[in-house]
């Protein structure tokens, strides 16, 4: 039995397939290494959420989910960064640092949500010293209700099963990092 490190292909090709849109960024290139401006604090970053914009969702979109997940952390579940909620179909963009843990960046009516860092607004990147390039997958999830009906304190993973649910195309942008 080999102790060698593997990393798990991308998540969401193991969910229903959905239709594809359009997400760019001002502060990320899919694929490149993300800015220590979007690294976690504990790691001397800034802790910021990057700008992000999209386009051609379909056009019976009720409203939005945003999420940043890295399925590279060494545990069997992945680490949640990032999820907001609820995002009026009206929106397609939020600026930099829109994860603020006080969500006063967030378009009104948006809801984010608490990361596995037990705190709400973006956590950025962390991975172990030493470990291979981490991959964050910022996702935006075009879903068929204005809302999902969920709480604040609903646990990640139960907030994603609700996404899922609900997604009728997604987007995808993806950054690394290591330390």
């Amino acid at each position: 039995m080999s102790l060698e490190r593997t990393y798990p292909p991308d998540p969401y090709q193991f969910l229903p397939p959905r239709p594809s849109f359009e997400v760019v960024s001002d502060d990320i290139s899919h694929g490149q290494t993300l800015d220590r401006l979007h690294v976690h604090g504990s790691a001397g970053g800034g802790d910021e959420s990057p700008q992000l914009s999209w386009s051609g969702a379909p056009t019976d979109t009720q409203s939005y989910a945003v999420t940043c997940f890295d399925p590279d952390a060494p545990t069997v579940s992945g680490w949640w960064h990032w999820l907001v909620v609820d995002l009026p179909a009206s929106v397609h963009s939020l600026p930099q640092n829109a994860g603020a843990a006080d969500g006063s960046h967030l378009p009104q009516g948006a809801l984010q949500l608490r990361s596995d860092f037990g705190s709400f607004g973006f956590g950025g990147a962390g991975p172990p010293q030493g470990d291979p390039d981490h991959r964050y997958f910022f996702v935006i999830h075009a879903i068929d209700v204005t809302s999902l009906g969920i709480t604040s304190d609903i646990p990640p993973a139960m907030a994603s099963f609700n996404i899922t649910a609900h997604t009728i195309a997604r987007a995808e942008i993806v950054g690394t990092y290591r330390q």
